[in-house]
């Protein structure tokens, strides 16, 4: 697998226009970088240690309304791309992300990755979380 990445790389560089190696560049950053799933009982230790994070809540304004973890940002999964740098302008802050079950905060995770965090951790839906709620 490293031989053929190897290989990959080379081939990508060895065309020796200043573009490409940019291009070759970002694409193996992109490939690198992603988002961390962990268990909701490493999420709760994280907010119970840590000082600096920031919890995002991707549902609907009406799903936060009915029950948030405490502290967490309101931005939607479809708002994430608009919303994330102006909440959330430094790139490395460690970011915990969940939704009701799951999928929105995996792809609410996905674009935070794309817009370029590099402390992105998911951690499922709150249908499981077994800690206390704000409502």
């Amino acid at each position: 697998m490293m031989l053929g990445i190897s290989l990959s790389i080379f081939g990508f560089c060895a065309c020796g226009n200043k573009n490409s190696t940019e291009e070759t560049t970002e694409y193996i950053t992109s490939a690198v970088v992603s988002y961390e799933q962990i268990s909701q009982d490493e999420a709760k230790r994280i907010m119970d240690m840590k000082e600096d994070f920031v919890i995002i809540d991707a549902r609907t304004e009406k799903e936060f309304t009915e029950g948030h973890i405490e502290g967490a940002i309101l931005i939607p999964e479809y708002e994430i791309t608009e919303r994330a740098e102006k909440e959330i302008p430094e790139k490395d802050t460690l970011i915990l992300v969940y939704c009701r079950s799951g999928r929105r905060s995996k792809i609410a995770a996905e674009a935070l990755v794309a817009l370029g965090y590099t402390n992105v951790k998911e951690f499922g839906g709150i249908i499981d979380w077994q800690y206390e709620i704000v409502k």
